[in-house]
């Protein structure tokens, strides 16, 4: 059985859980990280060196880094469903995938951890007030992405949009300012229509 270490309140747990629901398959999640744990034994970290969430044991074969986990999954079991079969489309998917840890979420992080993870009287409004500008920066090139298009390979729900969406949705869930991005929200809404979307991204940010 497909093992997974991480805490549920992990942005990149949540992307490896999220596509596990939409795949049908079935899964044992062990928390680990922050105050479970775990991350910091000898045999976590010689399956993991960067000793970070999540980790994944299928049936011996042992990946980190939440993106790469989600590729595999989808490639495994999805049927060429959430991997699209088609190379160019795949690779659209993973352009997007690559994007969303590259430029979005390090945009947004630093805003999630001021105001979610940080005391108030020790938050820096400098830190704050950059950070909404970058996250909106990125947001409106998603936008702009998703004008002509219902996800963000195409047509069809893909592995491409499992990163992003979790990450627009933390967007949304912090108490800032949310500037009318039109293709975005509607994007986010099919997202929200998703039952497995709901259950594991769709949580308290802490």
């Amino acid at each position: 059985m497909l093992k997974i270490w991480g805490r549920k309140n992990s942005i990149n747990v949540q992307k490896v859980m999220w596509t596990v629901a939409e795949l049908g398959v079935e899964a044992e999640r062990v928390d680990a990280g922050m105050a479970h744990g775990i991350v910091g034994e000898p045999w976590y970290a010689d399956a993991n060196p960067n000793r970070l969430v999540p980790t994944i044991d299928d049936d011996g074969v042992v990946l980190w880094e939440s993106n790469v986990i989600v590729r595999y999954l989808a490639q495994k079991h999805g049927d060429g469903r959430f991997c699209p079969a088609n190379i160019v489309t795949r690779f659209d998917a993973e352009r997007w995938m690559d994007w969303q840890g590259t430029v979005l979420w390090p945009a947004l992080r630093p805003l999630f951890i001021a105001l979610i993870r940080t005391l108030p009287q020790q938050r820096d409004a400098a830190v704050i007030s950059k950070g909404e500008s970058l996250s909106l920066s990125a947001l409106r090139i998603l936008d702009a992405r998703l004008s002509n298009r219902t996800f963000l390979a195409g047509d069809a729900f893909s592995m491409g949009d499992i990163p992003a969406a979790a990450t627009v949705h933390r967007w949304y869930a912090l108490d800032i300012d949310h500037p009318d991005l039109p293709n975005v929200l509607r994007w986010y809404g099919l997202m929200r229509e998703r039952p497995p979307f709901r259950r594991i991204v769709m949580t308290p940010l802490s």
